[in-house]
C-alpha cells in the first residue's frame, strides 16, 4: 500500500491511496486545476480510480465530486440513488480493500474517517474531529500508516482575529484535533509496526509545521516512526 496526500487544510483535502491492484481516493475538495494537475504530476487518472470516499460533506472535502463521474463514490450521508451510504463500523470491500468507516464528531451532519487493510498493511485516515472515542482507539491500534489531524496550537488559535464563536466552534468536541490531542491519542494507539504518520489540516494561522510535529514527536518519543507535516497545496508520498 502506497499514500499520496495531494492537498490537506481549509482550502482542500485529498488523498489517494494505491495497491497493486486499487486506487482509491478520500476527499476531493480545492480547484479542478490543482487536482486534475496532480494527478497528472503522479502519472495518475481520476477515472483510473476504484471509489472515492467522502468524510462530510463540507465543501474543502467535496468540490470536485463532479470530476468523478465514472467512479463509485461513497459518502456518510446519502446524496444521491448513484452514491452509496457508508455506515459506522460496518466495512465494505472495494478490490482487495477492506474499508472500516469510523464516526468522526464535527460540525457536518453526518462524518467520519476511514480505516483502510489490504490484508498486508492498514492505513488511518482521520482529520475533521473533536476528539476521538475510546471504541475507536482500539480499532486504530498499531496501523502502519495514519493521517491524523493536528489543527491547532491552542494558544496561537486564541491569538488570532478570528471571532470568538470561531474560536469556540474550533476548540469544541465539534471542531478540530490541536496538536496536543493528536499527540496524546497518537501516543496511545502507534505500535511495532508504524512506519508514518502524517499530521494533517493544519491552520495557516494557529499552527506552525514545527510546533506541530515537536508536539507529536516528544509525546511519541519513537524515533523510528517517521512523523511528516502537510501542508496546505503539497504533495507528500509514503516511504519518502
Amino acid at each position: 500500500m502506497k499514500f499520496s496526500l495531494l492537498a490537506s487544510g481549509s482550502k482542500g483535502n485529498c488523498c489517494v491511496i494505491q495497491t497493486d491492484y486499487e486506487q482509491i481516493v478520500i476527499d476531493c475538495g480545492t480547484t479542478k486545476r490543482y487536482l486534475t494537475a496532480r494527478f497528472e504530476e503522479l502519472g495518475l487518472s481520476v477515472q483510473n480510480s476504484h471509489a472515492l470516499l467522502i468524510t462530510h460533506e463540507h465543501i474543502d472535502h467535496t468540490s470536485q465530486m463532479k470530476l468523478f463521474k465514472d467512479v463509485q463514490i461513497y459518502t456518510p450521508e446519502p446524496r444521491s440513488d448513484a452514491h452509496i451510504q457508508v455506515i459506522p463500523y460496518h466495512p465494505f470491500t472495494v478490490g482487495s480493500l477492506s474499508i472500516t468507516p469510523i464516526p468522526t464528531s464535527h460540525d457536518a451532519d453526518v462524518s467520519c474517517g476511514y480505516i483502510i487493510d489490504d490484508s498486508f498493511e492498514k492505513l488511518v485516515y482521520i482529520t475533521d474531529t473533536g476528539y476521538v472515542r475510546e471504541r475507536d482507539k482500539v480499532l486504530i491500534l498499531d496501523a502502519d500508516y495514519y493521517i491524523f489531524e493536528s489543527n491547532h496550537d491552542p494558544q496561537m488559535l486564541m491569538n488570532t482575529r478570528r471571532p470568538y464563536s470561531v474560536k469556540q466552534r474550533i476548540l469544541s468536541d465539534t471542531g478540530h484535533l490541536s496538536n496536543e490531542d493528536a499527540a496524546q491519542i497518537l501516543s496511545e494507539v502507534v505500535g511495532n509496526r508504524t512506519k508514518e504518520v502524517v499530521l494533517a489540516h493544519l491552520s495557516q494561522e494557529a499552527n506552525t509545521i514545527e510546533l506541530a510535529r515537536n508536539t507529536v514527536q516528544n509525546m511519541i518519543q519513537n524515533k523510528k516512526i517517521q512523523i511528516k507535516v502537510a501542508q496546505q497545496f503539497e504533495i507528500i508520498k509514503s516511504g519518502i
